[in-house]
């Protein structure tokens, strides 16, 4: 995938419409990840992001020279689940578990993401067991753009799983995906911006 098409696909994918619940269809995609569970205010969570963001800061260059383009990096993006639903419905962030993950372009090879590792090990010490560069597929999802302080977020999920998905006969089908357009530590909670995503499976289908 070329950086054009690259970029395209993340404005396609990342850019869903405010306030507005909508179907999309996300194809298999490349991603640096790492597992970990526990609630994502502690440093276990924050350690895993800068893993990620420093992996993505060491791997630009290189793709800046393959493709000679300024090269934007993505979003950091996390899934959320936990063993027992109404653990992760009732906000036990206890019992969470989550993946942290950045989309990367099909160029970045298994060699070209060991050496940033390995870099990155000089400065943060020994990486973290789940991580790895995994292609994952979400398939048929709803998606909806939220603006504002992430406290909107519970309303948001409220519309979504007891109005929005059985109006359209349909129910969740995979993780709960949340993806941060911009940093929440830079700027000020009204002007926050994440997508807000979750894959879904027809009810109908499932009954056939």
């Amino acid at each position: 995938m070329n950086l054009e098409t690259f970029t395209h696909r993340l404005n396609e994918l990342y850019q869903p419409p405010a306030g507005k619940l909508t179907f999309v269809e996300v194809p298999e995609m490349r991603y640096m990840m790492i597992d970990g569970e526990g609630d994502p205010d502690t440093s276990n969570f924050r350690a895993s992001v800068k893993w990620l963001f420093s992996l993505a800061h060491l791997i630009k260059p290189q793709i800046k020279a393959k493709l000679g383009a300024r090269f934007v990096e993505p979003p950091l993006e996390c899934l959320f689940w936990s063993d027992q639903d109404v653990d992760f419905a009732s906000g036990r962030k206890d019992l969470w578990k989550w993946r942290v993950m950045i989309v990367v372009l099909d160029f970045v090879t298994e060699e070209l993401f060991q050496d940033a590792v390995v870099k990155a090990e000089a400065r943060l010490g020994s990486r973290p067991a789940s991580l790895g560069l995994e292609s994952y597929r979400e398939g048929r999802c709803v998606q909806t753009l939220h603006n504002g302080d992430y406290a909107g977020v519970a309303k948001v999920c409220q519309t979504l799983y007891r109005d929005f998905l059985p109006a359209h006969h349909a129910k969740p089908g995979g993780y709960y995906h949340e993806i941060y357009l911009n940093d929440p530590n830079r700027v000020a909670p009204e002007n926050r911006r994440m997508v807000i995503r979750q894959p879904v499976a027809s009810i109908e289908l499932d009954a056939i």
